[in-house]
């Protein structure tokens, strides 16, 4: 059972990639981390020293707060938080833990360089169908929940990702990192590349690859994902909401893969019958 103030890494496990996770700020020391330079999916680094000082960019927000082994660093910087006004909890154990745990950690050599506000920024060709909209959900799900996303001519792409310090992700072109590689799609290459191999993201990247592929023979469910991307690219106009409706279809299809995959829908029998 979690102490006062701390959750569990079983916790925090359910509720990393949902849109319910909090806020995850690692803290450990310069050197901790250079030791093992991943970050628990999610999480953000900000230094312990400054905690008071930027304690105050997450309120609004409910935090959990990471540092080598859940003691004194992570104590302290939760408590400066609540003092700001932000409700904050200490992962058990730590970064340690989690890793010494199996479960998977973003490599920090991996991540696009941030902005002056601490974001990623992506770059990718307008008019996204699935990839496009199944990448950023899970960039912002996974990776960096306050990812930018910059939707641009096809051909504007490589120019505006140097112009403006951007990742490009799903175009064609030599040296473009994120994209297609033989049979996987731009999914399956950040799952693979981000360290995020688990169950429930594994069975989405098939149903993706398969719907982003013409791959149907691949998931019973790639058809279904197919048709609401589609649908939602002639509903949306404009691509920024457009992404903002496919996350909560992503949303959707994650966790039936996660917790519903077993379930069935049967008719209900009159009572009599």
């Amino acid at each position: 059972m979690s102490s006062l103030n701390t959750i569990s890494i079983d916790k925090l496990t359910r509720l990393i990639g949902t849109p319910a996770c909090p806020t995850l700020i690692d803290v450990q020391t310069d050197e901790d981390f250079a030791a093992a330079p991943r970050l628990v999916p999610g999480a953000v680094r900000r230094p312990w020293k400054g905690a008071g000082d930027w304690a105050g960019e997450f309120a609004g927000q409910s935090a959990i707060v990471i540092c080598q082994k859940g003691l004194k660093l992570s104590q302290g910087v939760a408590a400066w938080l609540r003092h700001a006004g932000v409700p904050a909890e200490v992962l058990e154990g730590g970064a340690l833990a989690w890793g010494q745990a199996g479960l998977p950690m973003i490599p920090h050599s991996k991540l696009p360089p941030r902005d002056a506000k601490g974001r990623t920024v992506w770059v990718t060709r307008a008019r996204p169908k699935v990839d496009r909209i199944a990448c950023p959900w899970l960039i912002r799900r996974f990776v960096d929940p306050q990812a930018v996303f910059l939707y641009v001519t096809p051909s504007e792409v490589p120019a505006v990702a140097e112009r403006f310090n951007a990742a490009p992700f799903d175009i064609e072109g030599e040296g473009v990192f994120w994209s297609h590689r033989g049979e996987l799609c731009t999914f399956d290459v950040m799952i693979e590349e981000f360290g995020l191999h688990m169950p429930a993201l594994d069975h989405l990247a098939k149903i993706v690859r398969g719907a982003d592929t013409a791959r149907p023979d691949l998931a019973p469910e790639a058809p279904g994902l197919l048709a609401a991307s589609l649908g939602l690219s002639r509903m949306f106009a404009e691509d920024l909401p457009q992404l903002e409706a496919g996350m909560l279809v992503y949303d959707a299809f994650y966790r039936w893969c996660r917790d519903a995959t077993s379930e069935t829908h049967n008719w209900p029998v009159k009572k009599g019958a």
